[in-house]
């Protein structure tokens, strides 16, 4: 964020840059509307240094999804968020992404999180030569309930499973066994009309 910017001019700044021919009523109903889905409204016009990290974190999801990427990065984009923020947040990017169903890839530590929002879960094999590991395919309805997940058998197995392959790998690593290659998958994106 540009620390002499208010929170809404940070995401207004963005979204002029991506939409250049918006008139100003479109770019302030964007920025507001983002700013609300994030539940920054009554900080809108706070400079960043007013912010705890948590809520800089918040603009910087709706600076991003407010331009409507066409495809979305998100490295640990909720990994300075209290629990509770950081599971409103996920169902607002859902939700956000539900609209538009833009490609997203979000790399992130905690496998919940993983399978909660995403369609598939490739783990990432450390060393010097990372490489991708094995595809995890989530097969879980949409929309997806928090709650509902942790009864679910299907969610147990498949969280099991990835916790159980990224366990393999540190006990690897400790052994001193050489991490072999894998061939990448073939990932193609889904593309929606």
């Amino acid at each position: 964020m540009l620390p002499w910017l208010s929170v809404y001019d940070n995401i207004a700044m963005a979204v002029k840059a991506a939409f250049k021919d918006w008139t100003t009523k479109q770019v302030e109903e964007q920025v507001n509307g983002f700013i609300k889905k994030v539940n920054l409204a009554h900080a809108a016009h706070k400079k960043p240094k007013e912010l705890s990290g948590g809520m800089r974190q918040r603009v910087a999801v709706a600076r991003t999804l407010a331009m409507k990427p066409e495809l979305i990065l998100m490295d640990e984009p909720l990994g300075a968020l209290d629990a509770l923020t950081r599971g409103n947040l996920q169902e607002e990017i859902l939700s956000i992404w539900s609209e538009d169903k833009r490609t997203a890839l979000l790399i992130t530590n905690d496998v919940d999180e993983g399978v909660f929002m995403a369609d598939r879960v490739i783990p990432l094999r450390p060393g010097p030569k990372a490489t991708l590991g094995p595809e995890f395919e989530i097969e879980i309805d949409r929309p997806r309930n928090k709650i509902a997940l942790n009864h679910l058998d299907s969610f147990k197995k498949l969280r099991n499973s990835i916790i159980e392959y990224l366990m393999e790998i540190g006990q690897e690593r400790t052994a001193g066994i050489p991490i072999s290659n894998y061939e990448l998958p073939d990932l193609v994106p889904t593309k929606f009309n």
